[in-house]
């Protein structure tokens, strides 16, 4: 981790995009300022984890029985279709 001291108004620049400006100093909070192409996502930590814990949760969702929704939805399941044909 590189580690740098700024001083309001300061800012670092990342690569040839970004640039990370400190904007206001109160007391033990710092507000940051951050230029960044559309393209880049910029959250705090904390709200990146929780993006991160949904699209894992999201991803994990167990498989399903297509003729299970089907029956649901008010049709026939792939069992019944074959026993009429």
């Amino acid at each position: 981790m590189l580690i740098l001291t700024r001083k309001q108004g300061e800012s670092v620049a990342i690569g040839d995009d970004i640039q990370v400006t400190v904007v206001e100093i109160q007391g033990k909070q710092i507000k940051l300022g951050v230029q960044a192409p559309r393209e880049v996502s910029v959250h705090r930590q904390e709200i990146y984890e929780k993006i991160q814990q949904e699209n894992i949760r999201a991803s994990q969702v167990d498989d399903f029985d297509l003729s299970d929704l089907k029956k649901a939805a008010g049709g026939q399941s792939e069992d019944e279709e074959k026993k009429r044909d």
